[in-house]
Formats: C-alpha cells, sequence, structure tokens
C-alpha cells in the first residue's frame, strides 16, 4: 500500500484524520471525509491533482490517475440547490489522468470495469465494460476479458497482400 493509499484510507479517523488530509492536500489531492471509497484503491503517481467530491462513491480495485476530478457539473449553485445526488465509480473503474466525470442531475454511475479515457469529459452514466474517450465523452469501445464480451470483428480481418519479390534481369552474355 502506497504512503497515499494509506493516507486516504485514514482520513476518517479520530485523531490522525486531520493530518492526513493536511498530508494529501500537501500531495495535491482533495479527498473529503465523507467520500465512500471501497478496498484496492490504486493511486498512481501518488495522485497529484485528484479532486473527490463529498459525494462520490468508489468502489473496489477504482484506479484514479493523477490530475482527475469527479464533482459537479453546476458548482455556482449551492450544494443544497444542486440537482446531482451522487457520483457512483464502480468496482475495477480506470480513470486516466485527466479525466473528469460531472455529474448534472441525479446519480451518475461510472460501471464495473469501465475506463474513461486521459482528459475525458464524462456526464453521464456508462454500463460496465465501456471505453469512454473525448469531449465530450462518447462509448468508443468496449474492454474484453471479464468485463464484457470479446470484441471479435464482424467479418474477418483481410490479410495484405503478399509482398513482391523483386525480379532480377536475367543474366545476359557480355558484348564487347
Amino acid at each position: 500500500m502506497s504512503l497515499v493509499t494509506a493516507l486516504i484510507h485514514r482520513r476518517r479517523d479520530r485523531l490522525l484524520g486531520r493530518l492526513a488530509r493536511e498530508a494529501l492536500a500537501l500531495h495535491g489531492m482533495e479527498v473529503p471525509a465523507a467520500c465512500e471509497i471501497g478496498p484496492g484503491l490504486m493511486v498512481h503517481h501518488r495522485g497529484f491533482g485528484t479532486v473527490l467530491h463529498p459525494y462520490t462513491t468508489l468502489g473496489a480495485g477504482v484506479t484514479p490517475y493523477n490530475g482527475v476530478t469527479i464533482g459537479r457539473a453546476d458548482p455556482w449553485v449551492p450544494q443544497e440547490e444542486s440537482a446531482m445526488r451522487r457520483v457512483v465509480v464502480e468496482d475495477g473503474a480506470v480513470l486516466c489522468a485527466g479525466a473528469k466525470v460531472v455529474c448534472k442531475a441525479g446519480v451518475l454511475t461510472v460501471g464495473a470495469g469501465t475506463v474513461v479515457g486521459a482528459n475525458a469529459v464524462l456526464t453521464r452514466s456508462t454500463g460496465p465494460g465501456e471505453i469512454w474517450a473525448g469531449v465530450p465523452a462518447r462509448k468508443v469501445g468496449m474492454r474484453a476479458g471479464a468485463w464484457g464480451p470479446s470484441p471479435i470483428p464482424a467479418q474477418p480481418i483481410p490479410h495484405p497482400p503478399p509482398e513482391r519479390t523483386h525480379r532480377t534481369a536475367p543474366d545476359r552474355p557480355d558484348r564487347g
């Protein structure tokens, strides 16, 4: 368990909670005590620049890279008046560097095993094992393996034609 992960799990401790949150802030992470975080959290690059909204739930084995933001789409509205209720990131999801997950209204769910690409801005819920990228984020594929069906092409992939061999001219008798 890395130092950052240990601090995240100790941020609710009665005695060390405040110290853990301040140490996370020095690492550039904002993880409020109200966030619910499952076991097996994998933080890479010390999570620098990662910000989680207090109404965030991270499932087991979630991987947020640096610069991830999870929050509201209406930060100018007081929290009590916001239509956003919660962001739920299910087990095994991967939030790549710079990904933004912003909830407009209700509950936004990032499905189990979903990958949100680098610098993508996700504004709606996803299904399990999907791959999302872009601004705004769009579904660009499915993860193979345990998260969903294997992406088998509808038609066989054509093989490139064999390379042509270079033909040399037949030997000519010397003219001379």
